[in-house]
This record gives C-alpha cells, sequence and structure tokens, in this order.
C-alpha cells in the first residue's frame, strides 16, 4: 500500500470568490411601477366579454361588503358563477375590504342595519359597559351588521357593475389599439 504525504494544501484547487451580485438598478418607484403595469396588462388579457368581467366585479364587490373572513372570496366567486360572472374578477372585487378598510365599512353597515331596523345603534368600543352590552346583545348586532352589508353590498355591487363596464371595454379598445395600430 502506497502512502501519500499530507499537505497543508487540498489536492483540489478552489475557485476564487466571486464578486457580489450587484443591486438592482430600479428603485422601489420602478418596480411598483413594472408591477402595476403588469398586473394592468394581466387585468386586460381576461378572457370573457367585459359584460361578464362587470359582473364578476359587482358579485365580488357585493360579497366584500360582509364581514365573512376568509369566505368572501368564497362567496364571490360562487355568485359570479351562478351569475355567469368572472370568478377572477369576483376574487378581485372582494379586495374592497382590507384591513385598512374594515373598520368604516362595517361599522357604516352596522349602523345602516340598526337604522333599517329601527333599533339604536350601540356606541363600539367607547368604553368597557358599551363593549359588555355589544357582546350580550350579539344576535342584535349581528342581524343588524349583516343587514347593512346586504344593503350597502347591493348599492356598491351594482355601481361597481355599471361604473366597471364602461372601464373594462375602454381598456380593452385601448389594449387593441396598442396591439393593432392603425385597425
Amino acid at each position: 500500500m502506497l502512502l501519500t504525504p499530507l499537505t497543508d494544501q487540498p489536492s483540489v484547487p478552489t475557485p476564487a470568490r466571486l464578486p457580489a451580485s450587484p443591486k438592482p438598478s430600479r428603485s422601489w418607484w420602478a418596480q411598483l411601477q413594472r408591477r402595476s403595469r403588469y398586473l394592468y396588462l394581466k387585468f386586460i388579457r381576461l378572457r370573457g366579454h367585459p359584460k361578464e368581467l362587470a359582473r364578476g366585479l359587482a358579485a365580488g364587490v357585493f360579497a366584500g361588503m360582509f364581514p365573512l373572513f376568509g369566505v368572501q372570496t368564497i362567496m364571490g366567486v360562487a355568485i359570479a358563477l351562478r351569475i355567469k360572472g368572472n370568478p377572477l374578477m369576483a376574487a378581485a372585487g372582494t379586495w374592497i375590504s382590507n384591513p385598512l378598510t374594515y373598520l368604516p365599512i362595517y361599522a357604516f353597515n352596522y349602523r345602516l342595519g340598526s337604522w333599517l331596523l329601527g333599533r339604536p345603534a350601540i356606541n363600539l368600543f367607547t368604553d368597557v359597559e358599551s363593549m359588555r352590552a355589544w357582546v350580550e346583545t350579539g344576535a342584535d348586532v349581528g342581524i343588524a351588521l349583516m343587514l347593512g352589508s346586504a344593503v350597502m353590498g347591493a348599492l356598491f355591487g351594482t355601481a361597481s357593475y355599471f361604473a366597471g363596464l364602461p372601464l373594462i371595454r375602454r381598456a380593452r379598445r385601448r389594449y387593441r389599439q396598442l396591439k393593432h395600430p392603425g385597425a
């Protein structure tokens, strides 16, 4: 058996250290603009008739007005499929309610529902006693909130259909002009 002496140097040469990758040259604003443009083009290329897309948007906005966290998207897509709307637009339409808009939307919906039912609205979260009263009257608050959400969902869903339809048509027309100039 032949033994080779041990050396301090490795037998296989190690590659030289690679230079650090350069930082992206785009600012966050440029990246945001690029992503926005990408989402806009993806929206424009959605398949379906403009009325189908607008129905999907309306279904999503309707579902987004309800305080059913985690179920809004499923509800919006189910409604869109039932009324022959675009399910992707329905999912996007539910984003009307997000962490920034939850409190104002649902507080207004609750007050509207209370007014429609002829009940006084409880001032929510003003002190411990009102919080306790709110918890004790949970069913009344829930009914008022759901009624207000249904009314506001119907109003905003209808408005989003009639506002979204011409916007979708205009965006499609503009996209066709860019894609096929002179056509």
